[in-house]
């Protein structure tokens, strides 16, 4: 970010005290906070050697990579001396680059260039070290830099894309310095943390600050849990270290959010807790294994509560859409429509946390899953399986609409329905094992409309009960409406699986005498 003349002003004015009176002139000394350190230095000087640089090189045309982490110049005021050291700094790691008048001329490296600079910490004096996995994606060539410029030839023991976690190996000819992982668990908000890394390739630099919040989710994928932290993280801090005030890793930093590109005091970093079984995993076997239970879940909303009678407990839960067949989940008894409360004794208190607990049991370990199922709580044994790989799945888009068949219309609701016939099928391209009565038109604004029902959609259950005909459907509702229900939940089978679906029903019309 560039320093407006205006603040260096300011700067250079301020302790001259200039137009104040005298007796405003002395500036009252800060007291520190409990607790807070007198100087970060003799924990810096601890830690320092136990961080490293990571340069990776790349071939030559793996542009958008090369763009994303090449070190970028930051801004300075125009011809101030900041202005020419970056400028020089940082053109060492600009190689093919035309050369600047007054500069000696270099050969230019059409092969191979430099391409990110990151962070990383040694764990083992052996030479484990261990980063971010989108600091050394892509790359031909890994080095370490370690504190005193020592450049060791890295290897790739094994990364994990879902975590964004890596783990490298390097020979060093004597023990390195290394530093622990601590308890993530007992970070508190508010909390001292110090991180060190190597913002914008500038080499080892510390900066501190707080823990600022605890398990954000930025919407990275399913594991999301961050640590985030005001102290400030840079492009080049990926990978690198968060520590704790006992010089423990709490946090390994890998993300912020910034709309510039620079630090504005909100990073990420992927707590240690979660690290440590990753990276041990990926040092013995150079892979990770997940626990899996082969579910499809959702949230449990206010009106799913209401529905299921769960409003009274104050537990949220992971709503289960579907039991995927041969799965864990179906073989140990879970049904579609329960509610998984507690996970091998762990509290599920937000869809998310499932996937997260359940990618941490060890696969084969029979543990017990307490779900909500018609009013009440029942206990299932379930042993986890391992993740599958990933699989595509087809969203199978609606050919063209054919004459319309006899249709049932939904009354307060928006929705037209029809039994699923061979015609209904090829219509909507529906798969051959749905069960269920299809719907043929949503209404704009209706109520269908507002939870966003298609056309093409399957109607499976009405308030956990199966459909299979328009008339078990209407009977289901009128039941519904008669118990002064306010909502019904409807199991919808879509092109991306089977969710549930909290329907608002209109009240049932009052009859009375004409007037």
């Amino acid at each position: 970010m560039r320093l407006a003349p205006l603040a260096i002003a300011a700067v250079l004015a301020a302790p001259l005290g200039l137009g104040q009176p005298a007796a405003a002139q002395q500036i009252a000394p800060q007291v520190a906070p409990p607790g807070a350190p007198s100087s970060f230095a003799p924990l810096a000087r601890r830690l320092l050697p136990a961080v490293v640089n990571i340069q990776t090189t790349q071939a030559a045309g793996s542009g958008q990579r090369a763009q994303r982490d090449a070190p970028e110049v930051p801004q300075a005021p125009p011809g101030s001396p900041f202005e020419e050291f970056f400028r020089d700094f940082l053109e060492r790691n600009r190689p093919g680059q035309q050369p600047q008048p007054g500069q000696p001329n270099r050969p230019p490296q059409q092969q191979r260039r430099a391409q990110s600079l990151g962070s990383g910490f040694i764990i083992d004096a052996t030479g484990i070290v261990v980063t971010n996995n989108h600091v050394i994606e892509g790359a031909d060539e890994i080095n370490v830099v370690l504190q005193d410029n020592t450049t060791l030839k890295a290897e790739l023991v094994g990364a994990d894309p879902r975590t964004d976690i890596a783990v490298l190996r390097v020979r060093p000819e004597r023990p390195l310095p290394a530093v622990p992982f601590g308890d993530s668990d007992s970070a508190e908000v508010g909390d001292w943390v110090v991180a060190i890394g190597n913002p914008f390739g500038l080499g080892g630099s510390v900066t501190t600050g707080i823990v600022s919040a605890r398990g954000r989710d930025i919407r990275q994928g399913l594991y999301d849990d961050f640590i985030q932290t005001d102290a400030a993280i840079n492009r080049g801090n990926s990978g690198g270290p968060l520590f704790n005030l006992n010089g423990e890793v709490i946090g390994i930093n890998t993300a912020i959010y910034s709309p510039s590109g620079g630090s504005i005091g909100i990073g990420f970093s992927i707590p240690s807790n979660l690290a440590r079984s990753i990276v041990a995993q990926l040092r013995d076997d150079g892979r990770v294994r997940r626990g899996w239970l082969g579910v499809n879940i959702q949230q449990v909303t206010d009106e799913i509560a209401e529905s299921l009678g769960l409003q009274h407990n104050g537990v949220r839960g992971a709503l289960v859409a579907r039991a995927q067949d041969g799965g864990p989940a179906a073989a140990g008894g879970i049904q579609a429509g329960d509610v998984i409360l507690r996970f091998n004794n762990q509290e599920v208190r937000e869809m998310r946390n499932l996937p997260r607990i359940v990618a941490e049991t060890r696969v084969g370990t029979q543990v017990p899953v307490v779900v909500w199922r018609n009013g009440k709580e029942e206990t299932v044994q379930v042993t986890v399986a391992e993740l599958p790989s990933d699989q595509q799945q087809a969203a199978a888009q609606p050919n063209q609409p054919t004459p319309r068949p006899q249709t049932t219309e939904l009354s307060g609701l928006g929705l037209r329905i029809a039994p699923l016939t061979p015609e209904q099928r090829e219509r909507f391209s529906l798969r051959a094992e749905s069960r269920g009565v299809v719907i043929t038109e949503v209404a704009p604004g209706s109520p269908g409309a507002e939870r966003e029902l298609r056309p093409g959609d399957v109607i499976v259950e009405v308030q956990q009960e199966r459909v299979t005909t328009p008339q078990e459907v209407q009977d289901r509702l009128e039941r519904l409406r008669r118990q002064g229900r306010a909502t019904a939940l409807l199991l919808v089978e879509g092109p991306q699986g089977q969710r549930w679906v909290p329907l608002r029903l209109a009240p049932q019309p009052q009859q009375g005498r004409p007037g």
